[in-house]
């Protein structure tokens, strides 16, 4: 699965670089700026709540599947733009793996 973060990651950066931001979704949020890209992430993080919902009432999750494919989608266009990766939050997710919740949030306000 990383080796599919690590293609995607790929293809985004490329797209920061395309002037045809007609021909390309990604390279024209890239060119619309960041307020754009966080705007899609907040929206797509709305549809991803409410597909949920929807499907704890239902019990069928394909909704809410795809609107998290979505939002994780935009989340990485946004990391790609303030020039992160997904190898970046799979490092952070290792560091934190194996720590309690609790204890993992207990240093965050520590350091923060």
């Amino acid at each position: 699965m990383s080796e599919l973060l690590q293609q995607l990651d790929a293809v985004l950066e490329s797209r920061k670089c395309e002037d045809d931001a007609e021909k390309s979704y990604v390279a024209s949020l890239h060119k619309k700026g960041l307020n754009k890209i966080l705007e899609k992430v907040g929206e797509e993080a709305t549809e991803t709540i409410l597909a949920a919902k929807d499907a704890q009432s239902s019990g069928d999750n394909q909704d809410m599947i795809a609107e998290t494919a979505d939002l994780w989608f935009h989340s990485m266009v946004m990391l790609s733009h303030l020039g992160a990766g997904s190898q970046d939050v799979l490092q952070e997710l290792g560091r934190r793996f194996g720590l309690s919740g609790l204890e993992e949030k207990a240093a965050r306000s520590k350091e923060g």
